[in-house]
């Protein structure tokens, strides 16, 4: 069996701030148009995270040209597999709020939104990924899917 794929934990902390600073738009932009773009751009960044890869993602990219060359490598690498289970939980919270948000029912979508912010505002701030640890629990309760 090959080793996971590490990624750098500041990047991911990076990632979080961006995705928090469009979920944020979305909840306090008025405009029903600007929210639906917001959201759909979102969902394309969670799914390309999750689906192709974390440094796949346009916000990761954004990381490895713009902050990384500025601090430099990281002084240690973590699994990637968590972060990429967080990727998937916010594309379904997100998916879910633009579902809602194109069938008229803004308040469900107003609050899959927030839960995605809360998550994303708890990983950028203090580092704390709540998608991660869900991933940690599941593999603790079936820990023979790898």
């Amino acid at each position: 069996m090959s080793q996971p794929t590490q990624v750098d934990p500041r990047g991911l902390r990076v990632v979080a701030g961006i995705t928090a600073a469009v979920l944020a738009a979305v909840l306090v932009i008025p405009s029903e148009p600007v929210r639906i773009v917001l959201l759909a751009a979102q969902v394309a960044v969670f799914a390309v995270a999750a689906l192709v890869g974390l440094q796949a993602s346009p916000y990761a990219k954004v990381y490895a040209a713009v902050v990384r060359p500025r601090i430099g490598p990281p002084a240690e690498l973590e699994d990637a597999r968590p972060p990429r289970f967080a990727q998937i939980v916010g594309l379904a919270f997100t998916t879910v709020a633009l579902v809602a948000l194109l069938a008229g029912a803004t308040t469900v979508a107003l609050i899959a939104t927030a839960f995605a912010l809360v998550a994303a505002l708890l990983n950028a701030a203090v580092g704390l990924c709540l998608g991660c640890e869900m991933y940690l629990v599941l593999r603790r309760i079936a820990p023979s899917g790898a």
